[in-house]
C-alpha cells in the first residue's frame, strides 16, 4: 500500500511481486514499512517478512511493531539488515540505546515523522496517536544519536505521496545538527529531488516511494526504478551555488 500525507491507501500489488521487480530492475535497498503495525498494537508479521526475504537479492530494512529485542533479532535472523523503529522510540527512546549495545548501532535505524503544526513549526508526529507531538525533529534526532542510533530516516508526512519534492529546509536543520547518516524520505517526484536532498539538504541517502510505483497524473500503478547510469548522472550534475531545483537546467 501507499499513501499520501499517511492517509488513503492506495493497494500496489502483492509485496513478494513487488519485489521480485525490484530485484529486476536492481534496486539499491528495499524498506518494508508497516505503519499500522504499531497502531494495531501488533508485532512484525514474521511469516510474510519471512517469505519476502527470500526473494529479495537486495539488502532489505523493516519498521513497523517493533519493540523488543526479541523482535529485532528475529527480523535479522530471516534475513534483514537493518531494524527500522519509530513509535517505540518516540514512547521509549532508551529502546534505542538497548537495541544498539545488543544488535550494534550500524543496524538500528531511528524514524522520524515529521508534520507541521498550526503555526507552520515542524514537529516531530505521532503516527499511532495521529497528532503532533511538541517535539523539534531537530532536538529528537541529536537525542536519538546519542543514544547509539546508527542512521535517521527522515520523513514528511505533509510531503508524503505528494510527489512534490523533499522538505529540503527540514532534512538540512536535523543533517547540521547529528553526524551520522540521515535519509530523506517524503516528497520525491522526479530525479531532480534525490540530488537536491543531498546536496542542498545534506542527506547521505534518498527513499522514495511513490515515485516507484506510480505513473503518469492518473497515478497508475507501475512499478520502475531509474537506470543507474541515469541515477549517477543526475546526482553529479549542476553547480554547488545554484538554487534547489536549477542544478543543470537548459
Amino acid at each position: 500500500m501507499k499513501t499520501v500525507r499517511f492517509k488513503n491507501p492506495t493497494y500496489v500489488g502483492d509485496p513478494i511481486n513487488a519485489v521480485r521487480i525490484f530485484n529486476d530492475k536492481e534496486v539499491d535497498e528495499l524498506v518494508l514499512l508497516d505503519i499500522e503495525a504499531s497502531r494495531r498494537g501488533a508485532g512484525p508479521d514474521f511469516p510474510l517478512l519471512s517469505k519476502i526475504s527470500r526473494e529479495a537479492f537486495m539488502p532489505m530494512g523493516y519498521g513497523g511493531g517493533v519493540r523488543s529485542l526479541e523482535d529485532a533479532r528475529r527480523l535479522f535472523s530471516i534475513g534483514f539488515e537493518k531494524v527500522i523503529i519509530n513509535a517505540c522510540a518516540l514512547e521509549r527512546p532508551e529502546f534505542i540505546q538497548q537495541a544498539s549495545s545488543a544488535c550494534g548501532s550500524q543496524s538500528i535505524v531511528a524514524s522520524i515523522d515529521v508534520k507541521k503544526n498550526f503555526w507552520g513549526q515542524g514537529r516531530v508526529y505521532d503516527h499511532v496517536r495521529g497528532r503532533p507531538t511538541s517535539l523539534s525533529p531537530r532536538d529528537f534526532a541529536v537525542r536519538l544519536e546519542r543514544l547509539g542510533a546508527g542512521e535517521i530516516a527522515l520523513n514528511s508526512v505533509d510531503r508524503d505521496g505528494t510527489m512534490s519534492g523533499y522538505d529540503l529546509d527540514l532534512v538540512r536543520a536535523v543533517c547540521q545538527a547529528v553526524r551520522i547518516p540521515v535519509i530523506a524520505m517524503g516528497g520525491a517526484g522526479r530525479l531532480e529531488d534525490f540530488r537536491d536532498a543531498v546536496r542542498f539538504g545534506g542527506a547521505s541517502a534518498v527513499a522514495a516511494g511513490s515515485f516507484f510505483v506510480f505513473h503518469g497524473r492518473h497515478r497508475a500503478v507501475l512499478i520502475t526504478y531509474p537506470d543507474k547510469s541515469e541515477l549517477k548522472k543526475t546526482l553529479a550534475s549542476g553547480g554547488g551555488d545554484q538554487e534547489p531545483g536549477q542544478a543543470g537546467r537548459a
